[in-house]
């Protein structure tokens, strides 16, 4: 039992060091996630700053966060797009369109629960 559970316990390790290794380059080379963190912040202030329910709170909260999960895989959705074709392939456009799509749906998400939130 003790092998099992120090087995998880590094397991757990590598998942955190891979996926702050994940957040550092998506940081270093992404403008746009470094935006979005930006905007998740002002994002926290106002939740904390307005008198909004718990469920209210954790909404827009939690669809903050959706948003830069939302660029972190469209991030890598690009990395592998230029990895595997360096020309201008229409295909390759498309999935990197899609994936710029699905930030912007994350983000429009957020946007309505804050108009929902602050209008009704």
């Amino acid at each position: 039992m003790k092998k099992l559970l120090q087995a998880e316990a590094r397991r757990f390790a590598n998942t955190v060091i891979w996926s702050l290794d994940g957040w550092r380059a998506a940081w270093a080379t992404e403008k746009s996630l470094r935006q979005w963190t930006l905007v998740n912040g002002l994002n926290l202030v106002m939740a904390f700053a307005l008198p909004l329910s718990r469920g209210e709170r954790a909404l827009v909260l939690a669809l903050g966060l959706l948003v830069l999960a939302a660029e972190l895989m469209n991030t890598a959705l690009e990395e592998v797009v230029d990895w595997l074709s360096k020309d201008h392939d229409p295909r390759a456009k498309r999935a990197k369109d899609c994936g710029s799509a699905a930030v912007a749906l994350t983000a429009l998400a957020g946007g309505v629960a804050w108009l929902v939130i602050l209008l009704g």
